[in-house]
């Protein structure tokens, strides 16, 4: 058995609330625009489900702080805010909270940036109606159901310009398409996978940028902030918030280490194979166009690997696939046995709200027989593609078994989109109990019964114990806080 620790933050509610049994807790969905440039300030509107009489907004980003807007009559206006960002706030991503009667909400992402930003305030879905853009700066939107947003900029024959889009970086629904056109609506370059658009002018003209869904879905949750550069060292690149990464490693594994072994090219086929010998940490990069990186190792019969690509989790839009194959010669004649074809990461906890599943490889090869063993690495996305960002960090390591846990809010299944639902609150009253449902994402065969406690808790609050049986991995905690508390 394996014991655990939870380590959950509570945000406490008024005892005078107390009394009110079944109350609702608010939900904070979109925020617009979702950032701002540092030393400005902005006014947004937000939206989500029990927001009655939302009074502040919180960020913990304490260089960004908010008001209420007051209209003409002195009253503040609902759901509007005037946010100030100072000169000196931390660029990046934090979190912002809406304060209600009920509560405080469920977070969302706001951008602190370094460039001019606008939001769009009418319809763009024609060429004619395309927004202008100036180089340098980003725009905030929602994109368009069953359309495509459009933007304008002129460009000089030669003149590089770079454009990103972020969206599932800031919480986003959409998954979105990136085409550059003539002003003929004739495509240039496009983007259905993710990552920016780099783009040189062939002549000095007129451009179109097109923004659309994958599946044309649009609406006030898929939101987006589109950067126009001209400079490509100034990409204002997102990284996410830190958090516990339960689909990445162990923390005690080599693999929670800076990589110890650079990819050596060329490497490309049996002739240039890198020698490796596991355990090892390797960086590489899926570069150039359909690249395909080939190493190769000794191993012993009985011998048992565990090996693991990250790439698409490091917010790549790649597809990782490996093969590996026992090599063994006759002559000048070289014989090849697959032993294990590696791919995507299910999702091991399915139908909860949370995807622990990776377009990455994570899997168990079990070796066979004596000899040497080749490991052939390619991107099944990246055919075409030639883009030296694309990087990976592959891994190979012995077993070590262990666990990684999610919990969230307790939220009665709401049909077939209830594991899409997009922000679930955790607020507890005084004088009410609310559920954590816990999940463990077993990891190198672990199996075994996991025992989890809760400690540091406030005065007044009680949590009942835990243990996830073995081969099994959910379980159920109930919150309960006294009336002073």
């Amino acid at each position: 058995m394996l014991s655990r620790i939870l380590s959950v933050v509570f945000l406490l509610s008024t005892p005078a609330l107390a009394q009110l049994a079944g109350l609702p807790t608010p939900r904070l969905l979109t925020v617009m625009p979702m950032g701002g440039q540092a030393g400005t300030s902005v006014e947004v509107s937000i939206t989500g489900s029990d927001l009655d009489e939302a009074s502040e907004l919180r960020f913990s980003n304490p260089k960004v702080s908010a008001k209420p807007k007051v209209g003409p009559g002195g009253k503040a206006e609902t759901n509007k805010f005037s946010v100030t960002i100072a000169p000196d706030a931390p660029q990046g991503l934090c979190e912002v909270r809406a304060m209600t009667h009920f509560g405080i909400s469920s977070p969302r992402a706001f951008v602190v940036g370094a460039l001019p930003e606008i939001t769009r305030t009418s319809a763009n879905t024609s060429a004619d109606k395309a927004l202008e853009l100036t180089p340098g700066s980003i725009v905030n939107a929602s994109v368009t159901a069953a359309a495509a947003d459009f933007y304008a900029f002129a460009a000089k024959k030669g003149q590089r310009f770079i454009v990103d889009c972020a969206a599932a970086e800031i919480d986003s629904k959409l998954i979105r398409v990136l085409v550059i056109t003539d002003d003929k609506e004739r495509d240039l370059v496009v983007n259905r996978r993710g990552g920016p658009l780099d783009f040189t002018a062939p002549a000095d003209a007129r451009y179109l940028i097109k923004v659309h869904s994958l599946t044309y879905e649009g609406g006030a949750e898929h939101f987006y902030r589109l950067a126009l550069l001209d400079n490509p060292d100034a990409m204002p690149r997102l990284s996410p918030l830190r958090v516990g990464a339960f689909s990445w490693m162990p923390d005690d594994s080599i693999a929670q280490q800076k990589p110890t072994t650079e990819e050596a090219e060329p490497n490309n086929n049996a002739a240039e194979a890198q020698k490796i010998t596991p355990p090892c940490s390797i960086a590489g990069k899926f570069f150039p166009a359909a690249d395909v990186d080939v190493f190769e190792f000794d191993a012993k019969k009985g011998d048992v690997w565990w090996i693991e690509v990250a790439s698409q989790r490091l917010g790549l839009p790649t597809d990782p696939f490996i093969v590996v194959q026992r090599v063994t010669k006759d002559g000048a004649t070289e014989k090849l046995a697959d032993v294990a074809e590696l791919a995507d990461i299910a999702n091991p906890i399915a139908g909860t709200p949370y995807d622990a599943g990776s377009a990455d490889v994570l899997g168990k090869v079990e070796i066979k027989d004596d000899g040497l063993h080749r490991l052939t690495l390619r991107d099944q996305l990246g055919g075409t593609r030639s883009v030296a960002r694309h990087i990976y960090h592959l891994v190979m390591r012995k077993a070590a078994p262990d666990f990684a846990l999610v919990a969230w809010a307790f939220d009665t299944p709401n049909g077939p989109n209830y594991a899409q639902a997009p922000s679930r609150p955790l607020a507890l009253r005084g004088g009410n109990t609310m559920a954590l449902q816990v999940a463990a994402l077993r990891r190198d065969g672990f199996d075994g019964d996991i025992d989890l406690s809760v400690e540091g808790l406030p005065a007044g609050v009680t949590v009942t114990s835990l243990i996830i049986p073995a081969g099994k991995l959910q379980g159920t905690i109930l919150i309960t806080a006294a009336e002073t508390a």
